[in-house]
């Protein structure tokens, strides 16, 4: 069967192609070894259902354990009505999971259904199931986050939490191990309740072990899945090159990595002349990419929506450019971590390149219909040879801000200015055009914009106004950028918060470079 890159559901290995987690499958399974009640909790489309099927596999051919998988996804509401109705649909998803490869067993709950009336019932036919197997029993329960809005749900983990406990004892023989699966861990349930106070971070599950495997991907882990694709194709790449590229703008997010090459192998190599693939290709798959709606994509954007603390705290980072310490104890930055919206090496960043350029988007969509209502500047600065006339969009830009904007009190420009001029900038672009973003941190807060226009690049500083000081040493650093990118011209957009301002414009010849800076 030919084999293809997969960004739904759970991967098999011969069906798709994958990266090869053998070493991350051999350390889950040190926990199961270890009797470990754990949560694999990350975020959207991260791998975990996957890596659940791997464990069942596994244990599926192993003569000490069998595993017992359920999906709490989909389970009618009414099974979480109370204890009772939770505990009977539980022994009713053991006795569908084991009817086929543990008969007996399967028999035992069924005969025992009837006595399940509450927790402490079910506890007792758990204990009972435990004797009985001629094996030692591995629990693996996927989307469990389907479950985590009900208390019954939380009085399940607290029996769970006693029998463990007490293991030792005969009376509370229990499951050997537990793996849970969903994007929340069991302390962030809180986040969930609708009275998140009835929740506590030491209760029903401080009995379980931090699951600290990493589960994204690295530039070598992803050569393994695209050396099975080049041997499979017969397609040729520098692997390595082509895997750091991914990595680049993925940061080793599994669903963006799969979608990636998908999109390389399924829609651009089929109109290359050569089956080859080469960085420009991972380049125009990232911007197809970030165009398409999917859904980890409207997640992501969902969540932002739903909190607003997170939403602020994510403008901070990304427009506003704050050096923000990764405590992972404070809890919107531990909500942030959880739904994948940002990863913390010592200071707060967005998780990768692709949700960056998704987040702006959205903000300056947001901006569009707030601010830019009625501007509709597509093809009024187009010169020949489909060149983008940079100076006269800062020109009409300029005047925009002192037509709409000049009697704005003076946080405006710091808390908008950027994003209103990118959503300025995104209808002149039109779609033959994109804008890419890469913030400086500094004491400036600079943001450089790297716009392509058809074949054409044009780099944009924009920064704040700190006095002549300052913006000596900006004009050195865009020169050097200026620089690194091969171009001789250059453009600065500077935010002037001052009360009276010049409003003025002016061509600058700086280290060999010819800047044109704008003052709004």
């Amino acid at each position: 069967m030919k084999k293809r890159f997969n960004i739904t559901g759970t991967c098999f290995p011969d069906h798709h192609y994958m990266v090869d987690t053998s070493s991350k499958l051999s350390q889950t399974l040190d926990m199961v070894g270890h009797g470990d009640y754990f949560v694999i909790n990350r975020p959207r489309q991260y791998g975990k259902t996957t890596m659940l099927a791997n464990i069942q596999n596994h244990l599926d051919h192993s003569e000490e354990y069998f595993p017992i998988a359920l999906n709490f996804q989909g389970i009618d509401r009414k099974w979480h009505e109370s204890d009772e109705a939770f505990a009977l649909m539980f022994v009713q998803e053991l006795i569908r999971a084991l009817k086929f490869t543990q008969q007996e067993l399967a028999k035992l709950l069924q005969k025992n259904l009837p006595e399940v009336k509450d927790m402490s019932s079910l506890s007792d036919v758990i204990t009972e199931m435990a004797h009985a197997a001629n094996k030692k029993m591995v629990l693996l329960i996927d989307e469990v986050d389907a479950s985590s809005n009900y208390t019954p749900f939380l009085s399940f983990l607290a029996m769970l939490r006693t029998k463990y406990l007490s293991r030792s004892q005969p009376q509370h023989a229990t499951f050997h191990s537990i793996v849970l699966a969903g994007v929340h861990d069991i302390k962030s349930l809180k986040y969930k309740l609708r009275n998140p106070e009835d929740a506590q971070y030491n209760s029903p599950w401080n009995i379980a072990t931090d699951f600290e495997v990493r589960m994204s991907f690295d530039p070598a882990e992803i050569t393994t899945m695209l050396k099975q694709y080049q041997e499979a194709e017969g397609v040729e790449m520098d692997q390595m090159e082509i895997a750091n590229q991914l990595y680049y703008h993925t940061s080793g997010y599994p669903f963006l990595v799969s979608k990636l090459c998908k999109t390389i192998a399924e829609k651009l190599l089929p109109k290359k002349a050569e089956k080859r693939w080469e960085k420009a290709d991972v380049e125009e798959a990232v911007q197809m990419t970030v165009r398409e709606n999917n859904t980890n994509f409207d997640s992501l954007i969902k969540n932002l929506e739903n909190h607003q603390k997170l939403y602020n705290l994510v403008y901070r980072v990304l427009i506003d450019s704050e050096q923000i310490p990764a405590n992972p104890h404070e809890p919107t930055i531990s909500l942030g971590r959880m739904y994948g919206v940002f990863k913390s090496n010592g200071r707060l960043s967005i998780h990768n390149r692709i949700y960056e350029q998704i987040i702006y988007d959205y903000l300056i969509a947001k901006t569009l219909v707030q601010f830019s209502k009625g501007q509709n500047l597509a093809g009024h600065f187009l010169l020949e040879k489909n060149e983008l006339d940079m100076q006269g969009v800062l020109l009409r830009f300029q005047q925009f801000m002192k037509e709409n904007f000049s009697d704005k009190q003076d946080s405006f420009l710091e808390t908008h200015g950027r994003l209103v001029f990118l959503s300025f900038l995104t209808p002149i672009l039109n779609g033959v055009g994109h804008a890419f973003k890469e913030v400086q941190v500094s004491q400036e807060k600079r943001l450089d914009i790297v716009v392509t226009y058809f074949e054409h690049r044009y780099i944009i500083e924009l920064k704040r106004w700190y006095g002549p000081e300052y913006h000596e040493r900006g004009l050195a650093q865009l020169a050097d950028y200026l620089e690194a990118h091969s171009l001789d011209t250059g453009f600065l957009l500077i935010f002037d918060d001052r009360k009276k301002k010049d409003w003025k414009q002016q061509w600058i010849d700086f280290q060999g470079k010819r800047i044109f800076a704008v003052w709004v």
